[in-house]
């Protein structure tokens, strides 16, 4: 009889499915990674490391320790981005995190492989993190599988009711780090209602994300002293954390969806816009050019006037926005979770290989 090949055990950190990180990206990633190995037959699961192969650590955080300094099984780490690095004024860490740096980066040196979201951040870390380029391994992410175009129902009257939403609005999802470029979002917003020649008559900019209702923090602050400054606050709604069967709902029913970042180490929001065939416009930022390809509107996240611009070319064309919604559904399908799982299972098998012929020399 033919012997069956024996699974891979693999213990995966399950921290950023706690706290705070379970409805950020960190959480989404875990999440529906976790759920995409399941359906592999060549790897196990397993709860405890003294009982696996390899350890991945879904989440490397630069300020905080989140990595063990001994590894006694051979170590995968999923190293996102390292923006803070890349814009060191606007993420101030402290001494206190400065230390635990270098603690982290230490600790980094001696994980068997790393896994990262972008050919982008590939080159940051390898950069940043003095990390050799062979040692790091990228596996795009992918929107999930509830993110879709769904049917026209009863759900739309319903949602725009919850929501207040108007019958046209451009959405963003995400963050207000400085390199999402909030506030230039706005002013790009704020171009486009105070020209009559665009079609911007009862548009409204939607801001979803729990961090938006975190009144302390002095990012929210500005963003709102910003719009009492242009007297925006009839036309910008922020209604905070969306679940995410109903963020399917928001990205179906918005007219555009933007993205203006400076930088970004992915843009999964990008990517579950285009799923749910909603036209996207986006910085040209490396890894957003990366992920959209040509199914969106590239624009100068430095220059508030050509974001507009580009915000202006699908609200007033409907041929524009038929184009960008059916190539977006299509780059979409480019991306999966099954891709994703399948190349994190090839970096497993390369850092159990590399054990082995480091103990067979």
């Amino acid at each position: 009889m033919k012997k069956h090949k024996s699974q891979l055990k693999v213990f995966i950190d399950r921290n950023p499915l706690k706290g705070g990180h379970a409805v950020r990206g960190v959480g989404a990633y875990t999440r529906n990674l976790l759920a995409a190995l399941k359906k592999q037959k060549e790897i196990e699961l397993v709860e405890k490391t003294e009982n696996c192969d390899v350890v991945h650590y879904p989440y490397f955080d630069l300020f905080f320790l989140t990595l063990p300094l001994i590894k006694p099984k051979p170590t995968v780490v999923t190293v996102h981005d390292v923006i803070p690095l890349i814009y060191p004024e606007h993420y101030k860490a402290g001494l206190r995190g400065l230390l635990k740096f270098q603690i982290q980066k230490y600790s980094l040196t001696a994980a068997s492989a790393i896994i990262t979201d972008s050919e982008t951040s590939k080159k940051d870390i390898v950069r940043f993190l003095d990390v050799p380029q062979e040692k790091v391994h990228v596996a795009h992410l992918a929107a999930g599988n509830e993110f879709r175009k769904m049917e026209d129902g009863g759900w739309r009257v319903e949602i725009r009711k919850k929501y207040g939403l108007p019958e046209r609005f451009i959405l963003y999802v995400g963050d207000v780090n400085y390199n999402k470029n909030i506030p230039g979002l706005i002013q790009a917003f704020n171009h486009l209602t105070i020209q009559p020649s665009n079609n911007s008559t009862n548009l409204k900019l939607v801001l979803v994300g729990d961090v938006f209702k975190n009144e302390t923090l002095p990012e929210i602050k500005e963003i709102f002293q910003l719009i009492k400054r242009l007297n925006l606050e009839d036309k910008i709604m922020a209604p905070g954390f969306v679940p995410t069967e109903e963020l399917v709902y928001l990205y179906n029913l918005a007219t555009v969806y933007c993205q203006p970042s400076f930088y970004e180490g992915f843009g999964l929001p990008v990517l579950e816009a285009m799923a749910c065939g909603c036209p996207v416009v986006v910085a040209k930022t490396q890894s957003l050019v990366e992920i959209a390809g040509g199914a969106a509107i590239f624009v100068d996240p430095k220059d508030t006037k050509d974001i507009a611009d580009g915000i202006s070319k699908v609200i007033n064309y409907r041929e524009t926005r038929d184009m960008l919604s059916k190539s977006g559904i299509e780059r979409a399908k480019e991306f999966s979770w099954g891709k994703t799982a399948k190349k994190t299972i090839e970096v497993y098998h390369k850092v159990l290989r590399s054990k082995l012929s480091y103990i067979n020399t």
